[in-house]
C-alpha cells in the first residue's frame, strides 16, 4: 500500500486515539478506553509498516507533527479550547516544518 495512505491512518488514529483518552475520564469510561487501545494500536501497526518504505526520521516526525496539529484542531472544534494568536502561529510552524521535512529536503528522499 502507499506509505502515504498509511502515514495518513497512522495520523487519523492517533487523533482518535487521543481524543478518546480525553473521553475516557482517566480510563474509567470503558468505551473510550478502548478507542484508545485500538486507536494507539492501529497507529502503531500502520507506523510499522509505513517505515518499511519511508526513512524514520521523515515518518516519525511528520506523524508526531500532524498529530499535534490535528488534536489541537478537534480541542478547539470539539471540545471548546482556546487558541490563541501565538498557539495559531505555533501551529503554523509545525505544519511549516513537516513540509519542509517532506518537499524541500532531502530528508525524504528514499
Amino acid at each position: 500500500m502507499n506509505p502515504s495512505v498509511l502515514l495518513a491512518g497512522a495520523i487519523a488514529s492517533e487523533i482518535v486515539g487521543t481524543t478518546a483518552l480525553k473521553l475516557s475520564n482517566g480510563f474509567s469510561e470503558p468505551l473510550p478506553s478502548l478507542g484508545v487501545v485500538v486507536g494507539y494500536g492501529l497507529a502503531f501497526y500502520l507506523l510499522s509498516l509505513t517505515l518499511t518504505d519511508v526513512p524514520i526520521g521523515v515518518v516519525y516526525g511528520t506523524w508526531a507533527a500532524l498529530g499535534i496539529v490535528g488534536v489541537a484542531a478537534v480541542g478547539v472544534v470539539v471540545f471548546g479550547e482556546p487558541i490563541d494568536g501565538v498557539g495559531f502561529v505555533g501551529i503554523l510552524l509545525i505544519i511549516a516544518g513537516v513540509y519542509c521535512v517532506n518537499v524541500v529536503s532531502e530528508m525524504s528522499a528514499h
